[in-house]
């Protein structure tokens, strides 16, 4: 599974902006998909997961009613559309695919690479 993360950029607080995580691989299907994010001296973090088919989400209690991770009808990319940002949403996110659904960053085997969301005050 190939993961290529996109979708990132400056915004102000109270903004909005949707991060796409597309992937390659005949059973990416199978796998539930996880967006983490990364502040600078920080460690990763979890932030939402949705599983193989989308019927079950979980998220951080600090995006939960903001943020939302959804599966496209295809099963060939998952977004997460981030709402009301806040400056403590800045990192860099990460989209990543494990075989259980699971916050756990270990657990998670592909990832895709980082993309920047900065939000100014």
């Amino acid at each position: 599974v190939q993961l290529q993360a996109s979708g990132g950029g400056l915004v102000q607080a109270g903004d909005s902006l949707t991060l796409s995580c597309a992937a390659s691989g005949r059973t990416f299907s199978r796998y539930t998909v996880g967006w983490f994010r990364q502040a600078p001296g920080k460690e990763r973090d979890f932030v939402a997961s949705t599983n193989w088919n989308g019927g079950t989400t979980y998220y951080a209690d600090s995006v939960k009613g903001r943020f939302t991770i959804s599966r496209d009808n295809g099963n060939t990319a998952v977004s997460l559309q981030m709402n009301n940002l806040k400056p403590e949403d800045t990192a860099v996110y990460y989209c990543a695919a494990a075989l259980s659904l699971t916050s756990r960053a270990v657990s998670y085997d592909y990832w895709g690479q980082g993309t920047q969301v900065t939000v100014s005050s």
